[in-house]
């Protein structure tokens, strides 16, 4: 096992360095993350996360997919009915948010919940026939969201 402890390691190597096979790939840069972390080097450690999370999507796409000896012998079954649900987890929290790395993704997926709660409350709560309701509507969603304020009638869930 690779073991790095505050070396100094270009950060080229996630470029032409790195292991050919996908779980090999992941665990190297993981390794040249935490090393990154170690030393504070915050962009570099930044290109391996994206490294680690390219190398994770295909691993696991090829764990529930592929047909390479490798991944039938080793992921067959329930195993790989297991693979699939990590791999479609791994892609949900890739949409929602970049897995952490996409502050875009994230901000597009709050205002996707915040239209959500202001189209809801538009058609229970708000006069949906004045421009008035609409306003109301929008800014009154992220206070339903954070639970500042709670129409007695909206659904608990909805709110942090």
């Amino acid at each position: 096992m690779l073991t790095l402890s505050e070396s100094l390691v270009d950060n080229d190597i996630l470029n032409s360095g790195c292991p050919g096979h996908e779980n090999l790939r992941l665990r190297f840069a993981r390794t040249l993350r935490g090393n990154y972390q170690q030393l504070g080097d915050a962009k570099s450690a930044n290109k391996a996360i994206g490294v680690e999370l390219e190398a994770s999507e295909v691993y696991l796409q090829k764990a529930w997919k592929s047909n390479e000896s490798y991944y039938r012998k080793k992921y067959s079954g329930w195993r790989r009915i297991k693979a699939f649900i990590d791999w479609l987890e791994f892609k949900t929290l890739d949409l929602i948010w970049g897995n952490g790395e996409s502050t875009l993704k994230l901000l597009r997926s709050t205002g996707i919940v915040l239209t959500l709660i202001a189209v809801v409350d538009i058609l229970k709560f708000q006069d949906g026939h004045s421009l008035g309701g609409y306003v109301n509507a929008l800014v009154d969603a992220p206070q339903i969201f954070f639970g500042v304020i709670t129409p007695k009638d909206y659904p608990g869930y909805i709110s942090l």
